[in-house]
């Protein structure tokens, strides 16, 4: 009987050193895990859903044109003194000095010369200049068929040239042709740029963008918005900064925002960038962009 007891008090004492140490690593579990839990909400940049002008836009190119251009045809012999030209003259200004009577500037402009080379401007005795008032531009555009009955005086226009690749030049359309030409099926249109500072010269190639469809629209920054398939979501942070998955139905793209057709109403914060950081229905640390 004794030897009974005996067995009886290890085996319990087996199982409560058993039981000590599963509720012991229970309880360390329990205590790690909600020491890791606390970890704080990832920070994400975040942006207010805003309205923005879109519009869609038909791209061409164009010949610059100056204002007004004249040219000068002046007879070496008829000079006073070795020919010296200023760059710019005002109206009324002389621009050159002659035997026979001063040549006066009839507008504002730039004076310059046909070609670079002596044998060029000299020969026959002959030295051509040319004034050109560059103030503002225009060019000779043409429109695709297909676009017709979108364009119309008025509506802006984008330019660049090449040797100002990170400026944009505006202007508006000036003119538009009454017919479509039947041999380049296309609508001959006029556009003009101010251009004050000179920084357009006449005879640049320009491209050109006209803008039609103008709108405003709800957008946000293309870095905000996930595309699944056929499908397009964003993040949507609510009161409780708890991002929330929301469908969205987006239109065109401009200059690194998105048109937004549904889905977002004005206001709206969004998750703007490090969409990878951010999980379904989980807490963020909103910082403003």
């Amino acid at each position: 009987m004794k030897k009974s007891t005996k067995t009886i008090s290890i085996i319990l004492v087996f199982f409560l050193i058993i039981a000590i140490v599963i509720v012991g690593r229970t309880m360390m579990g329990n205590h790690f895990k909600k020491k890791f839990s606390k970890r704080p909400p990832p920070g994400i940049i975040v942006t207010e859903v805003i309205e923005k002008e879109f519009s869609e836009k038909i791209e061409t190119f164009g010949t610059a044109i100056s204002k007004n251009s004249k040219t000068f045809k002046i007879k070496k012999d008829d000079l006073f003194e070795d020919l010296k030209l200023k760059s710019f003259v005002k109206k009324g200004e002389i621009i050159i000095k002659l035997k026979s009577g001063n040549i006066l500037a009839p507008f504002s402009g730039v004076l310059g010369y046909t070609g670079l080379t002596e044998d060029i401007l000299v020969s026959n005795n002959i030295i051509i200049i040319t004034l050109d008032d560059n103030s503002t531009i225009y060019s000779d555009i043409k429109i695709p068929e297909n676009y017709s009955a979108f364009i119309k005086k008025g509506l802006p226009i984008e330019a660049k040239i090449t040797s100002y690749k990170d400026k944009t030049f505006e202007g508006e359309v000036d003119f538009v042709s009454s017919r479509i030409n039947a041999d380049t099926r296309s609508l001959l249109s006029r556009i003009k740029i101010d251009n004050k500072n000179q920084e357009l010269i006449s005879g640049s190639l320009l491209e050109v963008g006209v803008k039609f469809n103008l709108r405003n629209s709800l957008s946000v920054p293309d870095t905000s918005v996930m595309v699944e398939g056929d499908k397009s979501y964003v993040y949507k942070i609510n009161n409780e900064n708890i991002a929330n998955k929301t469908e969205v139905k987006i239109g065109l793209r401009s200059d690194k925002n998105i048109e937004i057709i549904s889905g977002l109403t004005k206001g709206d914060i969004i998750v703007a960038e490090g969409l990878k950081k951010v999980r379904p229905r989980g807490k963020i640390k909103p910082i403003n962009k």
